[in-house]
């Protein structure tokens, strides 16, 4: 009896310490970028020709954060968590999205939790 009271004051004491030493997880990254939304294939969104994801907070930009005309970039983002947006009303559209950035092969994520329409058009490039 002595030795298993050891042996739970030892691990009553050790594991607040095993907890404190572990590392917090990675924190995701809140970003915004600029582009083209397309629908492709369907029921299946992007953002084409978008600019580099630059860091953000989650909320919808301020007017002095929109880009000038036209947006181009190099970059392609399969959207996720698209439910509650109505993305059909901005389909080939320019428009600013912010969200949880998911680096990925051959193709990032990008969770979105706003989108801004900037024009209503997709200008310099497919």
């Amino acid at each position: 009896m002595r030795i298993l009271t050891s042996v739970l004051s030892m691990l009553i004491l050790t594991s607040p310490a095993a907890l404190v030493a572990q590392a917090p997880p990675a924190k995701a990254d809140i970003v915004m970028v600029a582009g083209c939304l397309r629908e492709q294939p369907a029921g299946q969104w992007r953002v084409v020709n978008a600019t580099d994801p630059k860091p953000s907070t989650a909320n919808a930009p301020a007017a002095g954060d929109l880009p000038a005309m036209p947006v181009v970039g190099k970059n392609q983002f399969q959207l996720i968590g698209v439910a509650i947006f109505d993305l059909p009303t901005h389909k080939d559209h320019t428009v600013v999205l912010k969200g949880l950035l998911i680096p990925a092969k051959p193709l990032s994520r990008l969770n979105i939790t706003s989108v801004t329409m900037v024009a209503a058009t997709c200008g310099g490039g497919k």
